[in-house]
């Protein structure tokens, strides 16, 4: 049997949506997270919190989850026949910021913990996360950093771990009804097990806890920058393809729904405000042209 901490990993993640919260709220120097408890009837609940209307963050959201059940949802085990018949139980942090500024880019990260069970057999379990940022005004510096602490806190796990989950990032979060990237990428992993309990634990606190180092500066460094309506239309414009994706292709609120889990808590990544405008194109030379410039996979 191998030895898997199960707890270990919940009271890193409660901890670590403490951490983040308290750094964001630190930077928004407004606004505060609201913290909303739940339970699930299935098995299981969490604490999402939400931050509105800040003098840097538009809206936030930091959510831990921990659910569990007899068995998994057979939409998931059609593709992983291994998991029937056991009981499951899933948890992470998972974060969406939405900053007023649109110089400030939108940002993601999610660590994760799966594991299902069988009595008399080895668990099935994995890690999964990463982070990635989502400039409209893209800063070439901003994004070479962003990418940097990524690479850093790849290292001690590996030569190549940055460069495979850099490249997996940059294939998960595209769209391809758009044929564009999200953003500019940043680290994805999942069905993370091969290195054992200990380094893979390990790795998934390392991107959990580096997700501070690489987005507060970039928003330290962009939230004195001025700007008009122009750069707020297009903010909302582009949200809306940040919606698209979520939506149709994220696993994450596919499982969430599949699985029962709380829609306000899963859906919580939403922007509040977005919009759509039928076939748009920016304006050749523009500054909003040049964020199309960057919605492909690049080496940093």
């Amino acid at each position: 049997m191998q030895d898997v901490n199960k707890h270990a990993v919940k009271v890193f993640l409660l901890e670590l949506q403490d951490k983040i919260c308290q750094a964001l709220e630190a930077q928004d120097g407004q606004a505060c997270f609201v913290e909303d408890s739940w339970d699930r009837e299935e098995g299981g609940g969490g604490r999402s919190r939400v931050l509105r209307d800040g003098a840097v963050f538009e809206q936030g959201g930091v959510n831990f989850s921990h659910v569990y059940g007899a068995q998994m949802p057979a939409s998931a085990t059609a593709h992983r026949p291994e998991l029937a018949g056991r009981r499951f139980e899933a948890m992470g942090v998972s974060l969406v910021i939405h900053p007023k500024n649109p110089y400030i880019p939108t940002s993601h990260a999610n660590v994760r913990f799966f594991i299902a069970e069988k009595e008399g057999e080895d668990p099935v379990w994995w890690f999964g996360g990463g982070f990635d940022l989502t400039p409209f005004y893209p800063f070439e510096e901003d994004c070479r950093h962003w990418h940097q602490v990524a690479k850093d806190l790849c290292a001690p796990f590996g030569g190549d771990v940055y460069a495979e989950h850099k490249a997996w990032c940059d294939k998960y979060f595209f769209l391809p009804h758009r044929q564009e990237t999200r953003g500019v990428g940043g680290l994805f992993f999942d069905d993370l097990n091969q290195w054992g309990f200990e380094k893979s634990f390990a790795y998934m606190q390392a991107v959990g806890l580096g997700y501070l180092d690489a987005y507060l500066p970039i928003v330290e460094k962009r939230a004195p920058t001025p700007y008009g309506e122009r750069e707020r239309e297009f903010q909302l414009y582009r949200r809306g393809r940040y919606v698209e994706f979520n939506l149709v292709y994220d696993r994450g609120t596919l499982f969430g729904l599949q699985s029962g889990g709380r829609t306000e808590s899963i859906l919580m990544s939403m922007p509040p405000l977005a919009r759509w405008e039928y076939c748009y194109q920016p304006e050749p030379g523009s500054q909003e042209a040049r964020l199309y410039d960057y919605l492909t996979p690049r080496e940093w």
